[in-house]
């Protein structure tokens, strides 16, 4: 090999070598950059995705307190107590006779995040008045949902019999919002009541009848009373049963029904009934004394005498109980 050929031989070798060290240089610095630029590609991939779950959360959270916000309250016994107040102001306004309603409590039922809580309610009215209710219910801005609705014929015309079920909840747990007075967006004078006037003028609610036959002729003379006959017994504790315990503006009602008259009376602590004194409606919620896995939410409590007795909602007034020292509610405990 001529000097001519060695020189090329090194120039070739050199620019070989000087191309394996820039490659060697590139893996050294690209290397790390193109982990680097994986790293920061997941790192901005988890920032966006924390970001989109913080504006989940922050969205779901705001729609919690704007629902939390039509609810009644916080607890039970306040939900209850004050749904039941609405149900009765709802019934007057819409001009129906609140002896004529009956409301049993429904509930509580254990949902996620939530207590599902309600009232049957069923009751005779003019039809319009029944609509009136209806309507109203339909346009309360409180959270609640009115299911199992039926409206069937009354004893005369143009008077119906309702029955649904009214529900709402009670957030668990519920966010600390601040509750203000809500008012419907519509009343019985808007335009979209006066809509439904054809529903009460066709009385498309109640179906067919027919004419009733003419009333049996009287006798021309009747005795009052056979001779010997004792007059008819009037109806014991038995045929009175407690079917409400609720609030009418802050202030504690007991609805009793009248079984054998199938009326409704109204009591209010102060009261006298079955020989005693209704003191006061017990919220507590507590186990049922015919059977511990239920729990009974209220209950009245009756004084007789010095003694105390307490009947559940759903029992007769012959179901009273006495209340021993240790379960009084904490109101009637004297401090020693």
């Amino acid at each position: 090999m001529n000097r001519r050929e060695k020189i090329l031989a090194g120039s070739i070798g050199g620019i070989v070598g000087l191309f394996v060290v820039i490659w060697g240089i590139r893996a050294l610095i690209s290397q790390p950059l193109h982990v680097l630029d994986q790293r920061i590609a997941t790192a901005r991939e988890k920032i966006s995705k924390i970001q989109g779950e913080r504006r989940t959360f922050f969205a779901a959270e705001d729609r919690l307190k704007s629902v939390t916000q039509r609810t009644f309250a916080d607890t039970i016994d306040q939900a209850s107590a004050q749904s039941g107040e609405l149900l009765t102001r709802q019934i007057i306004q819409a001009g129906l006779a609140e002896a004529d309603f009956t409301r049993l409590p429904v509930g509580p039922r254990k949902i996620r995040g939530a207590s599902e809580i309600g009232w049957n309610v069923q009751g005779d009215g003019a039809l319009s008045n029944v609509v009136n209710l209806l309507f109203t219910l339909n346009q309360s801005p409180w959270l609640h949902r009115t299911e199992n609705l039926a409206v069937t014929r009354g004893d005369s015309p143009g008077v119906v019999r309702v029955r649904f079920r009214y529900l709402t909840l009670v957030i668990d747990p519920a966010p600390d919002v601040v509750r203000t007075n809500l008012v419907a967006g519509l009343g019985l004078e808007s335009p979209e009541r006066h809509l439904l006037n054809s529903i009460v003028s066709r009385d498309v609610l109640r179906p067919y009848i027919r004419r009733p036959p003419p009333p049996p002729v009287p006798p021309a003379t009747a005795p009052s009373s056979a001779p010997g006959s004792r007059p008819a017994a009037p109806p014991g504790p038995e045929s009175f049963r407690i079917v409400s315990l609720s609030e009418w503006e802050g202030v504690p009602e007991v609805h009793i029904r009248d079984l054998t008259a199938q009326k409704t009376h109204v009591y209010h602590p102060g009261d006298a009934l079955e020989g005693g004194t209704v003191v006061m409606i017990d919220y507590r919620t507590l186990p049922r004394t015919d059977n511990s896995q239920l729990k009974s939410s209220s209950r009245m409590i009756l004084k007789i005498g010095a003694e105390y007795f307490a009947i559940e909602r759903g029992r007769t007034l012959a179901d009273k109980r006495k209340l021993a020292p240790s379960d009084l509610p904490p109101a009637l405990v004297r401090p020693l």
